[in-house]
């Protein structure tokens, strides 16, 4: 007949020699090694499911490794980007995560640089219009400084009949120039660069550059201009125009015509 004997809360049972009486000790010896074995079996099992767990893991890391390149491969940098920091959070210290740290450095730093480049890009309007009986083709970009009423316009225009030009236009009373030309301090990626300007006779809330073929030659070179034209409306005003996304083969040439 099996025996019950209950040992730290546990019963267990155990076929026992057919003695009318086995002494306590005997009985407290047996229930030990049944719960040892039983200990036994528990860590195996728990030591199963973790060799399982870690070879389940790194299958799927092997296999977000397999995506990572592929997207590497065809030059998807924001795709790879998000698949490489995933890998790195979710399995930090695998083979996977070691081979994603040599290059995912290099290509966040690349779809960086492509991400402002193509911000700076689309600061820029172009636009092919009428005016004034002819045909005008203009490049333009908003200051980052001020807004609201006074917010200020870089713009490039060809025009054909009144050809090359650049100017501020401005959105309230217009500019002040003393004198028929007046100078605009300016700098150009932080260096001094003053600016020869004039008024339009026409009256428009707009003040010309001089030298417009030197202005465009300087500002395909340059990726910020901090200028301060004096406005009507009192004192000088700092305006700023991120300009380093400019594409001068957007900016249309136009049919040239007779000047008025």
């Amino acid at each position: 007949m099996p025996a019950r004997i209950t040992l730290r809360g546990l019963t267990f049972e155990a076929e026992l020699p057919m003695k009318p009486h086995l002494p306590r000790p005997v009985l407290v010896v047996l229930a030990i090694a049944a719960l040892a074995a039983c200990s036994q079996q528990n860590d195996q099992s728990a030591a199963d499911a973790a060799r399982q767990q870690a070879q389940a893991q790194a299958a799927e890391a092997a296999k977000q490794l397999d995506n990572y390149r592929q997207l590497v491969r065809i030059h998807n940098d924001e795709m790879a980007v998000a698949m490489g920091h995933t890998i790195l959070e979710r399995y930090p210290g695998s083979a996977a995560a070691q081979e994603v740290q040599q290059s995912l450095p290099g290509i966040e730093a690349r779809y960086k640089a492509d991400l402002e480049k193509r911000r700076l890009a689309a600061l820029w309007l172009y636009q092919v219009s009428p005016m004034a009986g002819g045909t005008q083709s203009t490049a333009s970009l908003n200051s980052l400084l001020p807004s609201g009423n006074n917010a200020i316009r870089l713009v490039l225009r060809r025009h054909n009949q009144w050809g090359q030009s650049v100017f501020l236009f401005g959105t309230g009373h217009g500019f002040s120039c003393k004198g028929t030309i007046c100078t605009i301090p300016a700098t150009f990626d932080g260096k001094p660069h003053p600016l020869k300007a004039y008024l339009p006779q026409t009256g428009e809330p707009a003040i010309f550059i001089k030298d417009d073929d030197a202005f465009i030659a300087a500002l395909a070179k340059t990726g910020k201009i901090d200028m301060q034209p004096t406005l009507k409306d009192g004192g000088q005003q700092e305006v700023i125009f991120e300009t380093g996304g400019f594409d001068a083969s957007k900016w249309a040439a136009v049919p040239k015509g007779k000047k008025k």
